[in-house]
């Protein structure tokens, strides 16, 4: 049964660095691992961990610590389920299109890129990432027949409001969204990741210019 209802956004964002570092660790060959250890490398507290995992039942029993292979299994089956690739298109073939193309053909993340989309003729026909760059004068027919279920937006604001109405009546009920256009607000029936790469780095230079020296 899911559980992301019941769960807060907070804790479900948390859930990939956990991953990410007992990956580590079992690469490390680490066995066990207790909250604080984990609170340590999370930058939490040990009772945050704690509280995370009730969440999802707990993992293990308190005062023992962790099995790692336990609960990276347990964390990678609430991130990737049964392990299906989730169908995914991703529209602007740009410079950001591509780099970001790469990074979900490479790496094992639970997605399996079909298809790109751009209105430049110039890129139309050319392969990115393993896939066809088509033009997006085909996108309907595509997405009739390949029933992709995530779309990837790397295209300008006004490109992705024009484009959204489209997409969710085409049956995409995910974007990862790198345009300035916040889909949630508009589609509050579908999940959105919104990503916006200028906040991340104007709060590092908030960070920088403001700390303690």
């Amino acid at each position: 049964m899911s559980t992301q209802g019941k769960v807060s956004l907070p804790v479900i964002k948390r859930l990939p660095k956990y991953y990410r570092y007992l990956t580590n660790l079992a690469a490390d060959g680490k066995d066990k691992v207790s909250s604080s250890e984990l609170a340590h490398m999370m930058g939490t507290t040990a009772s945050q961990v704690r509280q995370d995992f009730n969440c999802f039942g707990g993992f293990g029993q308190q005062g023992i610590g962790y099995k790692v292979d336990v609960l990276l299994e347990e964390i990678g089956h609430l991130l990737f389920g049964t392990g299906e690739l989730l169908p995914t298109i991703l529209i602007g073939a740009g410079r950001l299109g591509n780099a970001v193309s790469s990074f979900i053909a490479r790496d094992t993340n639970g997605y399996r890129l079909l298809a790109a989309f751009d209105v430049n003729p110039d890129l139309v026909g050319h392969q990115m990432s393993g896939v066809t760059i088509r033009p997006l004068e085909e996108l309907e027919s595509f997405c009739l027949e390949n029933k992709p279920t995530v779309a990837v937006l790397c295209v300008p604001r006004q490109s992705a409001v024009d484009l959204s109405d489209e997409l969710v009546r085409l049956g995409i009920q995910g974007f990862w969204n790198f345009s300035h256009y916040d889909l949630s607000v508009a589609h509050p029936e579908v999940t959105v990741e919104n990503v916006h790469l200028g906040d991340s780095l104007m709060s590092l230079g908030y960070r920088l210019r403001n700390s303690e020296t």
